[in-house]
């Protein structure tokens, strides 16, 4: 069994009558990336701060290391390094101050990996922190957070305000964290970013995780997209069980865009090879296909709708 880095099981948080997180189970295990995905007001910030110590559970478990994220904080936070989303600076400072300082508040000292992800992220360090740009001072924090030894990073947010070039840098420094067998926590609403680098992911509404679990494991539950062309007429394709918003390019119905369940494909494939398949394109659905589908529901099992 892998080794659970971070466990949080039916968290709950309340600030006065207003539940913020109502039921957050998921867990981190070493070496792996753990998507953490919502919209704003989900509580993917929440949660994180609650694992950081900042906030006080309300109810359920939450633990790093096999310790309590609020009782034993100082002695979880020697070994994890933290980005968040938005990011706060002393304005008199240099870049390169800051990051020394940022370093040397984890008990770390500057190496040749911060020189290297100083040049690869394009950052001045001789620049005072009050002349730099969003941008630029999230790259202090990437740089700080990256460049320390730590056994779980928690990224909320770590690319916002970079530019794509930036963004790729990111995203291969966290590949080779994972090599290196460390355990990662990215909180992002960037799905194409989710997508490339974790191999779970997490999603919560409403303060409540609503599925967790691989892109592959997860994918039976969104509609393939397809464009077939056939010899002879599709008429009736639309009524087909599975089938969803058949949207026919031509008069004689030969051409069309399909939405589809995959638990109907076998059922669908025979009905269109019986109308001669001359062309067929079909799209795998993406993260963020499953990430919509999962908020157009109301609570009920949309997908065999």
């Amino acid at each position: 069994m892998e080794k659970e880095i971070v466990v949080l099981n039916k968290l709950k948080k309340k600030f006065g009558k207003f539940q913020a997180l109502k039921d957050v189970t998921f867990s981190v295990n070493k070496g792996e990336v753990l998507g953490f995905i919502g919209p704003n007001g989900a509580g993917k910030s929440t949660t994180i701060r609650v694992l950081l110590g900042m906030l006080k559970k309300s109810g359920g478990e939450a633990t790093i290391f096999g310790k309590d994220v609020w009782k034993e904080d100082t002695a979880i936070h020697k070994q994890i390094a933290y980005i968040p989303g938005d990011v706060y600076l002393w304005p008199n400072l240099t870049g390169g101050e800051i990051i020394d300082l940022l370093l040397r508040l984890n008990g770390q000292e500057r190496t040749t990996k911060t020189e290297e992800l100083i040049q690869k992220f394009q950052l001045d360090p001789k620049k005072r922190a009050r002349t730099y740009s969003k941008g630029n001072r999230q790259k202090i924090a990437l740089i700080a957070a990256l460049s320390q030894e730590a056994e779980l990073y928690i990224f909320d947010e770590p690319t916002s305000g970079l530019d794509p070039l930036n963004e790729k840098t990111f995203q291969e420094e966290v590949l080779k964290l994972k090599e290196a067998g460390k355990s990662i926590l990215l909180s992002s609403h960037i799905l194409s970013e989710v997508e490339k680098m974790c191999d779970r992911i997490a999603i919560i509404r409403d303060g409540v995780i609503i599925e967790t679990g691989d892109l592959a494991s997860m994918r039976h539950l969104t509609r393939m997209e397809m464009t077939v062309e056939t010899a002879s007429s599709m008429a009736g394709v639309e009524e087909l069980a599975g089938v969803h918003k058949a949207t026919f390019t031509d008069e004689a119905k030969r051409q069309a865009a399909l939405s589809v369940d995959r638990e109907q494909m076998e059922q669908i494939m025979q009905f269109l090879a019986d109308k001669k398949i001359v062309n067929l394109i079909s799209t795998p659905p993406t993260l963020e296909d499953l990430f919509m589908r999962y908020y157009e529901q109301q609570g009920d099992d949309s997908h065999g709708a």
